[in-house]
């Protein structure tokens, strides 16, 4: 069970009272007599994450006030319980009324039970939540903790989560749940067809490598992840300002989210045959960096001119995308952190998403709003398709023009897939750019959720 949770029984609990202003204000709220005196006298209002402890006539706490605010305050964040940890004194508590939403409200519980303490120690919140009845508090610990697995990959500095370092990370959770696990690694790649990847990689003294997991009953539906494992970006030869690599930590997002959705996926024993495909690399500067203008094979075959060494994301995604396609998935899925595009139009909280296969679409969307994990459908505008046109080689990796940008690249990315049934994109940010409640400052588990209550529900 996951650390923000108590195990005793509900009786000795403190009672936390989810308190909403017009209910506040119409005194339909409890507690009431002397206990509402002393929190009108507290100037307590019932405001959006406004807080009270009540006291009892022995001085301990009674009951928790937690204000809702308004209804669009509770539409707008259905999260707001994620600000408990964080106030509450140490002590076993329960929700004594529903919030909005109990199932995202205790999933906002464990979220912001969440404390990165690597480098500088931190407090963890020592309140504990009884779990509510009717709530899957197995399926909520599993978030929490794949979450947090996100989270802490993410927020790791690239001198200790270079491409060895996320491969091991990998490799422990592989082993952790059964799983088969095997890397490629170097020059290698090369030799085994994965000339995309090495190329991107090969500039930095730490090796690139592709990491590969295999999970399930081999007779289950395949579902294939492929998550974008950039450990720093510096853009290569076309190098980033200074401004644009301050959290360039964060570009393997995409690998920490598939790994964290397979956590999720091995935990719940799905009915799948799983694969997780990573390349990890460092787009590093150096004498054997590859430059605009280069032209490389792909596995898949097609020749790939360079248009600019800062689209790296996409190339290493090519390879590990035509490796999955061989073996034809029911489900293919790749996520990666691949374009200022993407961030500008839907901006860092809602990530595009892109497939053809409208029924996926449909589903997707449904579990990205239930669990509060927004994702945002774009299209795969075939028009575009030419911007990627290259005259010496067969396509283009990132054509001149500020257009279109994220769409352009899932069309880069879709040449790569042809046998899997169906396939998803997911453009994420990976990274909370201000702490909010349940999400602090750092890196995010995004899209994770949303895509495991999907395959919950299909394979479950």
């Amino acid at each position: 069970m996951n650390p923000a949770f108590a195990t005793s029984s509900a009786e000795a609990a403190i009672p936390i009272i989810f308190v909403s202003k017009a209910a506040w204000q119409a005194a339909d709220a409890t507690p009431d007599g002397p206990a509402r005196r002393f929190a009108e006298a507290s100037g307590f209002l019932a405001k959006s994450g406004q807080y009270l402890a009540l006291p009892a006539a022995n001085g301990d706490i009674s009951h928790i006030l937690f204000g809702l605010g308004e209804e669009s305050d509770q539409t707008r964040d259905p999260f707001l319980a994620g600000k408990l940890p964080g106030l509450l004194p140490p002590g076993t508590y329960r929700f004594a009324n529903a919030p909005r939403d109990i199932h995202l409200a205790t999933l906002a519980f464990a979220l912001g039970n969440y404390r990165f303490d690597r480098y500088r120690k931190a407090d963890a919140p020592k309140a504990r939540l009884v779990p509510p009845e009717g709530v899957d508090i197995a399926a909520i610990s599993r978030m929490g903790e794949a979450a947090s697995l996100a989270r802490d990959l993410i927020n790791t500095p690239a001198n200790d989560m270079g491409p060895e370092e996320l491969a091991a990370a990998a490799q422990h959770l592989a082993q952790r749940f059964g799983g088969e696990f095997s890397c490629i690694v170097g020059d290698d790649l090369k030799q085994r067809n994965f000339p995309l990847i090495h190329a991107v990689g090969m500039a930095s003294p730490r090796a690139p490598r592709l990491i590969d997991i295999a999970w399930g009953d081999p007779t289950h539906p395949k579902v294939t992840l492929v998550g974008k494992g950039v450990c720093f970006d510096t853009g290569g030869v076309d190098l980033k300002p200074a401004s644009g690599m301050q959290i360039m930590k964060k570009d393997m997002g995409g690998a920490a989210n598939v790994l964290a959705l397979a956590l999720m996926v091995m935990d719940a024993k799905l009915k799948v045959r799983l694969r997780v495909l990573i390349p990890a690399v460092e787009n590093a500067v150096a004498g054997n960096a590859f430059r605009p203008l280069d032209i490389f094979p792909s596995r898949k075959g097609p020749t790939v001119e360079i248009g600019n060494t800062d689209a790296e994301g996409r190339l290493v995604l090519a390879d590990a995308l035509a490796l999955a396609d061989e073996e034809a998935p029911e489900l293919l899925i790749d996520l990666g952190t691949l374009t200022g595009a993407a961030r500008v139009a839907l901006g860092p909280d809602v990530p595009p998403f892109y497939t053809n296969d409208d029924a996926l679409a449909l589903d997707i969307a449904r579990c990205a709003q239930t669990e509060n994990d927004p994702l945002w459908r774009m299209p795969l505008w075939p028009a575009y398709g030419t911007w990627l046109d290259s005259k010496v080689a067969d396509i283009n990796n990132a054509p001149s023009g500020g257009f279109a940008g994220s769409i352009v690249c899932a069309l880069f990315l879709q040449r790569f897939v042809e046998a899997a049934t169906s396939w998803l994109h997911v453009d994420i940010y990976g990274w909370t750019p201000s702490a909010k409640p349940a999400r602090p400052e750092g890196g995010e588990c995004q899209a994770a959720r949303a895509i495991y209550r999907l395959l919950s529900e299909r394979y479950g």
